[in-house]
């Protein structure tokens, strides 16, 4: 054997040998964990090339955390129009921002920002800075061009940068727990802990508290936590002395959806709050200026008015549940079918939509008739009832009919007769209990029983799934998604004929019921009209299929593999991963188009592609792989580096799936169910299941998912590398996690009747 297979042969020995002892080390470091995941990790593609370039194999590869940006311009809109881009900087990055849930929906730093850069014709970059002191800097060093973000106006940094027209308001109050100090006055603080953002203003005022109370043993402590309130509230929860200070409008919005807080004592006067530009940028300042003048609008309060009064103000609001096909956020996108219908109708007419999010425990007329709204929609059928309270219904945006749904445990229900000695439940306030009520006055023995207010349509859907509820009523379409995500559930027989479905509005508003019912009346006649419909009522095939890519030893696994494989190995990722990845999202179709716009091999969503680097169209295939691979990279990136390398790329799918946001949640919800919020698998996958329920997703940052997709979306991809990575086995990488034994996962105390045990659902396990 000559000397240069010797050398190969005990390269690729050495690399084996690394691989076993890698597998010992883990065995011995890191005990089974209870979920029962057992991870085989053997060396990364990034470790395989480092130690190729130390033996002179590879040459020099460019670091795989590529910047978005990597120009430094310190000049005015002039020399910014040089480049195409205008980058914006702030604390969340790209497209993260919590769910609106009674703001101006247009009014989030995102759209604002984005909808700048088209109209100055240039393309949007997104930076994220670690502290508002850091994004500062990052301008002041010609790294970015504007701060979009709620900044501050202070006199240390007016004194370095410059600032636009104020966006709001503010004063500082003190926020803690429910079991946390008196916080009702500042000059009884005693013996706690401030905690206060890294690189935030806010020290400035926890100081000059400390200062004035000399005597209170009062202290300081910073922390970081990337523009995520949750993380701040969290910490202050930990222990009973800590407290912190926030704007009041950021502790407002944190209360929207959380609980377990209490606000107290303003201790500032009134600041503002702003965009920040460089100094001595005096056109992009005035440009800025004049461009939030035009587009801030200010939130409604309670009214009760007419049309005119609604084209007066600017802004026309809307009464909706958080959830499937109203309005929820999605890969950062605000997406629903009510709320797509209405944000057409404020376009039209001029007018700013804003979406107030009523809890699932109250009905919508009685938010209505208290003035919260100008009109009101969530899948709302039209009923006799409903007017009976004083509403009127538009013309119908939508037919529906009536289904039955039971679990596949359960005879079916294919004829009205089978629901004899059959247990219906019904949502709180819906006009499915009419319709029940309607059978048994027609003879069927059926027992009606209504949920509790705060359990949604989707949860009785998760309990008929695993056999704790025999069976409910639902609209078709919405029936037929869940069944394609929820392989547990069964569609019954359809009762009646469909019925229409509208928006509510109060009877003395006629002449707002007259533009609503002129814009549904055309706007349903529209292509774009049918694509919404199509997106919210018929479930994705390509999702809802089973994955069973053609495997044949010797041949490639796509037709795009070198083209996947040069951008896996730039962002270093195992390009078998990328291609099972790939067809689960398109299924190697590059003109792929999903219901709700998102492109190409890889499926990026338009506003992500351009946040990339790729703006649209995405049907290219090197284009579309690219923007995929990078944005996946991208939100990799996020994560805390610590994080075991097989469960940041589950979390990654997952992200990439349903949005980073989403992600966060689900971890935070996992270490409160006492479970690990650093692993996929039984752990937080279990936490973005519960996510769909309100009990759990009206306490969330970023509110209702559809944590089934995302669950099966990982899983499906895991499966499908396995066996990429069984057959083709040349690439030293990460595997799939080993398959875990099926046992049994129980519910919180309270989620299910009592003496009942629930179990996860039954997806196939990688």
């Amino acid at each position: 054997m000559d000397s240069e297979s010797t050398a190969i042969h005990l390269n690729q020995w050495t690399l084996i040998l690394l691989s076993v002892l890698l597998l010992a080390l883990a065995a011995c470091t890191e005990p089974d964990r209870d979920s029962g995941v057992a991870e085989s990790v053997t060396m990364s593609a990034a470790e395989a090339q480092d130690a190729d370039k130390r033996s002179g194999q590879l040459p020099e590869v460019t670091p795989a955390k590529e910047q978005q940006v990597n120009y430094i311009e310190t000049g005015d809109l002039r020399d910014i129009r040089k480049h195409g881009t205008i980058r914006f900087v702030n604390l969340t990055g790209a497209s993260e921002d919590l769910l609106p849930r009674d703001d101006v929906v247009s009014l989030r730093h995102f759209e604002l920002a984005n909808k700048l850069a088209k109209q100055l014709k240039l393309e949007p970059k997104w930076i994220k800075a670690e502290t508002p002191d850091d994004a500062v800097q990052m301008l002041i060093d010609g790294q970015a061009d504007v701060i979009a973000y709620n900044l501050t106006v202070t006199d240390a940094r007016e004194e370095i940068i410059d600032f636009t027209v104020p966006l709001r308001h503010s004063r500082l109050v003190l926020v803690t727990g429910p079991e946390g100090p008196d916080i009702s006055d500042a000059s009884k603080l005693k013996d706690l802990e401030f905690i206060i953002p890294a690189g935030s203003s806010i020290k400035e005022t926890a100081e000059q508290l400390v200062a004035e109370n000399p005597n209170s043993n009062l202290t300081i402590r910073e922390i970081d936590i990337n523009g995520n309130r949750d993380t701040l509230l969290d910490i202050i929860n930990g222990q009973k002395n800590r407290v912190a200070i926030l704007e009041d409008f950021s502790a407002q919005d944190l209360r929207n959806y959380r609980d377990d807080m209490r606000i107290g004592a303003d201790v500032s006067e009134v600041q503002n709050i702003a965009w920040g530009v460089r100094k001595d940028s005096k056109r992009l300042h005035t440009t800025l200026d004049n461009f939030l003048t035009r587009n801030l609008v200010k939130s409604q309060e309670e009214r009760i008015t007419d049309w005119k009064g609604i084209k007066k103000s600017g802004v026309i609001r809307l009464l909706t549940y958080n959830g499937p096909t109203t309005y929820f956020l999605w890969k950062g996108v605000l997406m629903g079918f009510d709320y797509d219908l209405a944000q057409a109708f404020a376009n039209k007419h001029k007018l700013q939509l804003q979406v107030i999010v009523v809890p699932y425990e109250e009905d919508l007329a009685d938010w209505l008739r208290a003035g919260r709204g100008d009109f009101a929609g969530a899948e709302l059928n039209i009923t006799s009832a409903r007017e009976d309270q004083g509403m009127v219904f538009t013309k119908p945006y939508v037919e529906s009919t009536d289904q039955i749904v039971s679990g596949k445990g359960s005879p079916p229900i294919t004829q009205i007769q089978d629901l004899n000695g059959r247990k219906l439940t019904l949502r709180a306030y819906s006009s499915f209990i009419e319709t029940a009520e309607t059978l048994k006055e027609a003879g069927i023995d059926v027992d009606i029983r209504v949920a509790p207010p705060d359990i949604s349509q989707s949860q009785i859907f998760s309990l008929i799934a695993d056999g704790l509820v025999d069976a409910t009523i639902s609209h078709s379409g919405r029936a037929k998604i869940e069944a394609s995500v929820q392989p547990q559930l069964v569609l019954g027989t359809l009762i009646g004929d469909p019925r229409p479905q509208g928006w509510m509005v109060l009877r003395q508003n006629w002449h707002l019921l007259q533009n609503l019912n002129k814009f549904l009346k055309n706007y349903r006649k529209t292509s774009q009209y049918q694509k919404q419909y199509q997106a919210y009522f018929e479930p994705n095939k390509r999702f809802t299929q089973r994955v069973s890519s053609r495997v044949i030893p010797g041949e490639n696994l796509s037709p795009y593999d070198e083209l996947v494989k040069e951008s896996a190995f730039k962002y270093d990722f195992d390009w078998r991963m990328i291609v099972a990845q790939m067809w689960q999202e398109s299924n190697f179709n590059p003109k792929a188009v999903s219901p709700v716009g998102a492109q190409g091999l890889m499926q990026v969503m338009p506003a992500t592609a351009e946040e990339m680097g790729f703006p649209p169209p995405l049907f290219e295939p090197e284009r579309g792989i690219k923007a995929g691979v990078k944005y996946m990279d991208w939100v990799r990136d996020r994560f805390n580096p610590a994080l075991p390398t097989v469960n940041k790329l589950w979390f990654t799918l997952a992200s990439y799936n349903a949005g980073y946001g989403h992600l966060l949640d689900a971890q935070r919800l996992a270490k409160e169910l006492g479970l690990d919020p650093n692993v996929w698998f039984d752990n937080v996958e279990v936490a973005m299941l519960k996510l769909a329920q309100p009990q759990y997703f009206k306490r969330a940052r970023y509110g209702y998912v559809r944590g089934s997709e995302p669950v099966q979306y990982v899983r499906n991809i895991s499966n499908l590398y396995k066996a990429y990575v069984e057959m083709m086995s040349d690439d030293v990488t990460v595997r799939p996690p080993l398959q875990r034994l099926p046992g049994k996962i129980y519910c919180e105390p309270g989620d299910v009747p009592e003496g009942v045990i629930q179990r996860m659902p039954t997806y196939s396990s990688p």
